[in-house]
């Protein structure tokens, strides 16, 4: 059995920030082959490899987008350990600083990995970021290599990812054949992969993406990575930290990752975090009026047990013919546990499935999988596979595994029967080339770390032990729900993050807030 590891995106409350709809962006193309020629009156910077300078020093023209947008494709080397061996495109997107006389640019990630940074910025800057910062600096986004519209990773149309991720299986869970008939599916997925991303699968790695973005630090003539990432996006920002420490300049890392840590103890821990969120969930629903639940909370969860167990054996029709299984309903249930501001949607998604109505069980999972009227509006799933297959290397032994299955089963017991199954990383075309390993980042500026307290995808441990190694690591705690925590509920994180990018003052280590 493989451990599932859910997507870490940024907690976008669901059918706020996820509705906003971008009106077309044209970004200026360059033009195929090299990069463009860099401007002979610009002195390189020696720090840069000389066989890499033709990309460090590409010229980027800019082109409007939206109302208050610029856009521009940056070109990168396909594998940044052979230069030469091929090119992909990086599209980027800024808001310049609102006042005038920037700062420097700030770049953001909002998870995932799949998470486009370039729609986080078009589609949501004021979620993204205060406008305290808006003000102050130029805010970038950009979709890492192998995402959205960045050179991006294929795989299926449109009706076989719902038949990849929605479709029931024939034979019953746990059984050979149901582990059978997912393998299959996994193969067919991971084969179309290969075949239509254009060769570019081996290089989508955090390792690689972390280059692209000093790229970007470079092309946009700033001497030192000013950064906030969110979720998976600190260990993008860690890796980067790792690689170029000397180029850190005030990195932000919001919902953190422990980089130690491997597959299976992500899947494991994310396993006990969501039901822990759960039970948080559970226990508030019981004090509401219209909660679908009655009794203590222990016999909520039983109870919740029972509705799975049920729409698994008799899953729920839908109107345009899908029908909901008990893995769709978990996805539901995992992507209103992201926010504690989606609990009314996983409330009335809970009541109506006790009544046979899939509707907004399907509306979360629909949203947590980036489907909309039928069709992906990103390729979110497609990329998260091919970073984590590339990120994780699959080295723990059967004891480890049996220890991970028991623990989740001792301390997810509601969660557990949905969250084993065969992986696609066992049958992904190329071996994982990611190291599980601490970060210390010596010699990197003070980075700070945050970690919220009931964070059920990142789950407060990791922050704390990401501040412990990085040699410069200086650790924030929210003590709340919902995944991640600046520009949200607290000020006081809030007015720490923004006067540390702003005038540089750095946290106290170990400021709490509520």
């Amino acid at each position: 059995m493989t451990r599932t590891i859910r997507r870490l995106g940024s907690a976008v409350a669901v059918l706020v920030v996820g509705a906003l709809a971008l009106s077309g962006c044209l970004y200026a193309q360059i033009p195929e082959g090299s990069p463009q020629r860099p401007d002979a009156s610009r002195t390189p910077d020696p720090a840069i490899a000389a066989e890499l300078r033709v990309f460090y020093d590409q010229d980027v023209e800019w082109s409007e987008c939206g109302a208050s947008f610029d856009c521009t494709t940056i070109v990168a080397p396909l594998d940044w350990a052979e230069p030469d061996a091929g090119e992909i495109e990086l599209a980027v997107v800024r808001q310049r600083a609102t006042e005038g006389d920037p700062l420097g640019s700030l770049l953001l990630n909002p998870g995932g990995p799949g998470g486009s940074g370039y729609d986080f910025v078009a589609q949501s800057v004021d979620f993204a970021v205060s406008e305290a910062l808006q003000e102050r600096y130029d805010i970038v986004g950009f979709d890492p290599r192998g995402v959205g519209r960045s050179t991006a990773v294929s795989c299926l149309d449109a009706a076989q990812m719902d038949d990849y991720l929605y479709v029931i299986p024939e034979h019953e869970r746990g059984t050979p054949e149901w582990e059978d008939e997912l393998t299959a599916r996994n193969t067919e997925f991971a084969d179309a992969c290969e075949a239509n991303s254009a060769g570019i699968l081996e290089f989508i790695t955090t390792d690689q993406s972390a280059r692209d973005m000093d790229l970007l630090r470079g092309v946009l003539g700033d001497e030192k990575l000013t950064y906030l990432g969110y979720s998976y996006g600190t260990f993008l920002g860690a890796t980067y930290a790792k690689l170029f420490p000397e180029r850190v300049g005030r990195l932000v890392l919001d919902g953190a990752i422990d980089p130690s840590v491997s597959g299976t103890d992500v899947g494991t821990t994310q396993a006990v975090g969501f039901e822990q969120a759960l039970r948080t969930y559970m226990e508030s629903c019981l004090e509401t009026d219209g909660c679908p639940f009655d009794g203590s909370v222990d016999q909520a969860m039983g109870d919740l047990s029972a509705l799975l167990a049920s729409v698994d054996r008799s899953p729920l029709s839908s109107p345009d013919g899908r029908s909901l299984g008990a893995d769709s309903l978990m996805t539901a249930i995992i992507a209103a546990l992201y926010a504690e501001e989606n609990w009314p949607y996983l409330t009335a998604a809970l009541t109506e499935a006790l009544q046979g109505d899939s509707a907004t069980a399907f509306l979360l999972a629909d949203f947590y999988n980036g489907r909309q009227d039928g069709q992906y509006q990103d390729n979110s799933t497609e990329a998260f596979q091919a970073y984590n297959c590339m990120d994780y290397p699959a080295d723990e032994t059967q004891e480890q595994i049996d220890a991970s299955d028991e623990l989740v089963q001792q301390e997810a017991p509601t969660i557990a029967p949905y969250w084993d199954g065969p992986g696609v990383c066992e049958v992904w075309p190329y071996e994982p080339t990611g190291v599980r390993e601490p970060i210390a980042a010596e010699g990197a500026a003070p980075i700070v770390v945050i970690g919220t307290t009931g964070d059920p995808a990142t789950p407060y441990e990791w922050a704390v032990s990401l501040a412990e190694q990085l040699s410069s690591g200086v650790l924030m705690t929210y003590e709340g729900e919902g995944h991640t925590a600046y520009n949200g509920a607290s000020s006081c994180i809030d007015d720490a993050v923004d006067t540390f990018f702003l005038d540089g003052t750095v946290p106290q280590d170990g400021l709490t807030c509520q």
